[in-house]
Parts: structure tokens; sequence; C-alpha cells
């Protein structure tokens, strides 16, 4: 069995793998990960090998160290003891996070090329592969949860509110505007940078959507082709194989 764990600043997601089947998923807040919560979450499987992609270094110390207690062997971690197979055109390669090398991977792996990979997130990634599989570059927003904090954080009448999917498109009360604004402000934004990197890439290129809002967001996009949340983790069990 390969584990399969994506760091993220918000949640750390982790996929059991047989194969190239997952057969258990789990998930803990990065704020309140301990290794008590990764034992629960585990369970009796027997795990042979581990891999990890992350974006929050500390927080990867600490698992690492938690790993290598638990399973008696150390995990492999994506960008210091595996390379993710894919021709990086960033201008400066290494700034790219390993998280959208592997989505990006992953979706060609999975659904061809070229290809568009929006990722909500934290952040709000989208990331292009040309038809030569080549990775590209893309573009980084605030995700809806950072764009509802600052809100309420930087304005004196606005109130935090919950996200969730909007009641009405023309909100009739402070709660159900914000909702609306952000909600379908994010889709239309979607929809359209979508169209602007299509435009520049080619007009086929499929669209990929993941990240822990996107079964949220996804009813209001008009250009998503295909919803993948697992797309992180399927990329990085994809990379691990060899070490299975």
């Amino acid at each position: 069995m390969l584990l399969a764990i994506d760091i993220g600043n918000t949640n750390i997601n982790f996929g059991i793998f047989q194969g190239n089947k997952i057969i258990k998923r789990f998930i803990i807040p990065t704020k309140d990960y301990s290794l008590r919560k990764l034992k629960r979450g585990l369970g009796r499987v027997e795990i042979n090998n581990a891999i990890i992609c992350s974006v929050v270094p500390q927080v990867t110390k600490i698992l690492v160290k938690d790993l290598k207690k638990s399973l008696g062997k150390r995990p492999y971690i994506i960008g210091k003891d595996i390379l993710v197979p894919i021709k990086n055109l960033y201008r400066i390669p290494r700034q790219v996070g390993q998280d959208r090398l592997v989505n990006a991977y992953a979706g060609v792996m999975l659904y061809g090329a070229p290809l568009i990979v929006v990722d909500f997130g934290t952040a709000v990634t989208f990331d292009a592969v040309s038809r030569n599989k080549e990775y590209l570059g893309g573009m980084i927003l605030p995700g809806l949860g950072i764009s509802l904090d600052a809100l309420a954080e930087r304005t004196a009448l606005l109130p935090k509110i919950k996200l969730k999917r909007p009641q009405e498109l023309i909100g009739r009360d402070t709660k159900s505007s914000i909702l609306s604004g952000m909600v379908y402000g994010f889709a239309a934004l979607t929809d359209d940078l979508v169209l602007r990197i299509r435009n520049k890439i080619s007009k086929s290129a499929k669209v990929i959507g993941t990240g822990g809002n996107i079964n949220l967001i996804n009813k209001y996009c008009k250009r998503l082709d295909r919803i993948d949340r697992d797309l992180t983790l399927k990329g990085v069990s994809l990379i691990g194989g060899v070490y299975r």
C-alpha cells in the first residue's frame, strides 16, 4: 500500500492506494495535525511507502518524523527525493509549488494535453500545460476563504460569514450579498480566465477542476470539463509508483 499525502495550508489530505486505486482517504486540518489523528486515520492498514507533496515546510518536518516513527521508514518528499517528471518552463523553475507541478502531471497522465488545471484551495491556482506536455505556468489568486476573511478584517461593517452556496444571485441582505459576490464572482472570474488561457495555449485545452472548494464552485462555472477532487493525491501516487 502507498500512502499519498498532500500538505496544504488549510488541510492535509491523505490517500491510501492499492495499485492505482484509492481505497481510503482522510483529512486532518493542517493546524490541528497530531500523531494521534494520523494513527486514527491510518487504522490497521499496512503501509509499504509514503510520499509527501507539501507547501508547508514546518508541517512536513513534523510529519516526516511521525511517519518514520509509525512506519519504520522515512517518507519520500516530492521536490527533494523525487522530481515531478514534467518539463518545467517557469522562468525560475524552483519557484513553482510542487502541488502545481503534481496537478499538471496528474492532469496530463489522466486526461491528456493541452490542459488547464484550476485548483480551488486556500489559494486559487490556474496551471497551463502545452500540447507537448510542458508546464507553461499559470496564475495565483487568493482563495474564497482568504477573500472572505480579508473582507471582514479590512472593513468596519461587513461581518465574517461561513462559506456556502448562495441562495440568490442578487443578495437582499449583507450576508447573502457577500456570498453571492464571492461565489458568482469567482465563477465568472474562472470562466473568463479559462477562456483567456485557452485562447493563448489552445482552444481545445481540457479544463480540470480540483481542490477543497471545487464542489461548491463547480455548479456556478461553465467552462470546467471535469472535476477531480483527488487529482493531487492521484498525481502523488502516479509519481511514486516506482517506489511501491
